[in-house]
């Protein structure tokens, strides 16, 4: 263990934590971020450092980053041991989930942030500072902590959904419903809730058609949501049904999927160019269990409406663990900032 003590440490690596990270050396608080580790079991658990951004292609939603060749500025932004492992840019597309994390872990890195990968397992918030250990069994102090671990998606777990990940299966209609790839098709959602309502709704301003898929014979979802579903016109409900195969090629992607009755067993397959998984997210927020307050749901929570602050002084959260509504690169990025903002606070009241 380090005798130093730091003034902030993040953990995290997707853009809440970057941002975080950009505020706090700015600030000269000279910022640790520990990114986390690429172990298998994160990769199994779809956990791996840099976010859900680096499983992410296009990203047409970020401001400042509009369609135009970026490949040049990307080589000379970043480093070489960096931007090795980015694929080529494609000459006129939009800046790419990999692209632009690194782009933002960059800005970071070059006001001095400094960076550890390996990721936090448990902390000790019994008093301050506060005690960190990380899965190498490496500990560190600090006075304050920047929690920006996010929340990874759930999956149906099918091995042809693996795949076509990326290339026709998405856990974003709004991350991805705009892109050419869905515009005048027709998409699946699979799922039963608000938020599968919501992205099914959403699908509508692109697609030809959106079918609705759920397990049950009734939606989770409020009876006002439900509402707008069934007068939606461009909505097929398909009550009863459960996935079973992504299909497609090499070429094309996803071009159909099918789908199995929960009744009867009968099997149907709809043409479908994209398929979104709407069944929940999961924040990574299990080493917080009994040390900070989380909600029902397993994320952080923030007691005061419009603050980063959690339920133990001097920590913070920001980004998809503590968030999910938005669940939006640019919605963390902004809590991030907001968080350093108030840890740096924080700590000049105190000093």
């Amino acid at each position: 263990m380090s005798d130093t003590v730091e003034k902030i440490v993040i953990i995290g690596s997707g853009p809440a934590a970057w941002s975080a990270a950009i505020y706090a050396a700015r600030a000269n608080l000279n910022p640790v971020v520990y990114e986390g580790s690429y172990t298998e079991e994160n990769r199994l658990a779809n956990n791996l450092p840099m976010g859900q951004l680096y499983t992410t292609t296009e990203i047409e939603n970020y401001p400042g980053f509009p369609h135009g060749d970026v490949g040049a500025y990307l080589k000379s932004a970043i480093g070489e041991e960096r931007s090795y492992m980015l694929a080529p840019h494609e000459e006129g597309g939009s800046v790419t989930g990999p692209e632009l994390v690194e782009l933002i872990r960059q800005q970071a890195v070059n006001f001095g942030t400094r960076v550890v990968s390996a990721e936090i397992v448990d902390l000790d918030v019994s008093q301050r500072p506060f005690k960190l250990t990380d899965n190498e069994g490496e500990t560190c102090m600090a006075q304050t902590i920047i929690i920006a671990t996010g929340a990874r998606a759930n999956w149906l777990g099918l091995a042809s959904e693996e795949q076509f990940k990326n290339r026709g299966v998405s856990a974003c209609a709004v991350c991805d419903g705009a892109l050419p790839r869905f515009r005048n098709k027709p998409l699946a959602v699979i799922g039963g809730g608000d938020s599968a309502i919501e992205e099914a709704l959403y699908l509508t301003n692109f697609a030809s058609k959106v079918y609705l898929i759920h397990r049950r014979d009734e939606f989770r979802a409020s009876k006002a949501m439900a509402k707008k579903a069934f007068d939606n016109e461009k909505i097929e409900i398909l009550f009863n049904r459960v996935p079973v195969e992504f299909i497609g090629n090499d070429t094309e992607g996803l071009t159909s999927l099918k789908i199995k009755s929960t009744v009867d067993g009968q099997e149907m397959t709809i043409s479908v160019t994209g398929v979104f998984c709407a069944i929940g997210h999961t924040p990574n927020t299990a080493f917080l269990q009994g040390k900070i307050a989380l909600t029902e749901k397993r994320y952080v929570e923030l007691p005061q409406a419009h603050r980063m602050a959690t339920s133990v002084s001097g920590i913070f959260a920001a980004g998809d663990c503590a968030d999910d509504y938005y669940r939006q690169a640019i919605t963390s990025a902004g809590t991030g900032a907001m968080a350093a903002l108030e840890a740096e606070r924080f700590l000049s009241a105190e000093e």
